[in-house]
């Protein structure tokens, strides 16, 4: 039975959970997925980790509505969207309740989504588009740790966003697990 694979681009990310480690940024995280989808039978992808907010509280729990690559532009029609599945969508925000769903913009500058997005991240555009891509429904759940573009370090609650996501995660698993069976 195909299992559902937890994605996050750090071990500290993962928070004691098995999954995959796609490293940090874009390229390294869709290569990494495309690379795991293609060694095993996967029933759906949970994307997790931590992100940068604009405006919203440090820990917020925060479901993706779509990534949205923001480091690609060209003058042709470019794939720089992709929405997480609707069914495992559902299924998360019956985990989480009463959290933000809102665009997730992938950047691999921190500091580089534009202005008009409020959660910033790095690898969910390349996990969601490599799991489109082989056929396989995915989504993306972060926790707010920094605000965007605060350069102190000393201010980002890392510790305080992974703890966040480490009460959900299995919560979050066994509910995509459920979706993907069904």
């Amino acid at each position: 039975m195909p299992d559902v694979l937890l994605v996050a681009a750090t071990e500290r990310e993962l928070g004691g959970q098995d999954g995959l480690v796609c490293g940090i940024g874009p390229v390294e995280a869709a290569a990494a997925t495309a690379r795991a989808l293609a060694q095993r039978d996967v029933g759906a992808v949970l994307h997790i980790g931590i992100a940068g907010g604009r405006g919203l509280d440090l820990g917020t729990l925060v479901i993706g509505s779509e990534a949205i690559y923001c480091d690609l532009a060209a003058s042709i029609r470019l794939v720089d969207r992709v929405a997480p599945d609707a069914r495992l969508l559902d299924a998360a925000r019956r985990v989480l309740g009463d959290v933000p769903i809102l665009p997730i913009g992938t950047t691999a500058t921190v500091g580089g989504v534009a202005r008009e997005l409020v959660v910033e991240a790095m690898e969910g555009f390349g996990v969601l588009r490599a799991a489109a891509l082989a056929g396989v429904p995915a989504i993306e759940v972060r926790a707010i740790s920094n605000e965007i573009g605060e350069p102190d370090r000393g201010r980002w609650r890392i510790e305080d966003a992974v703890a966040a996501l480490a009460a959900v995660v299995p919560h979050l698993v066994a509910a995509t697990g459920s979706v993907s069976r069904s």
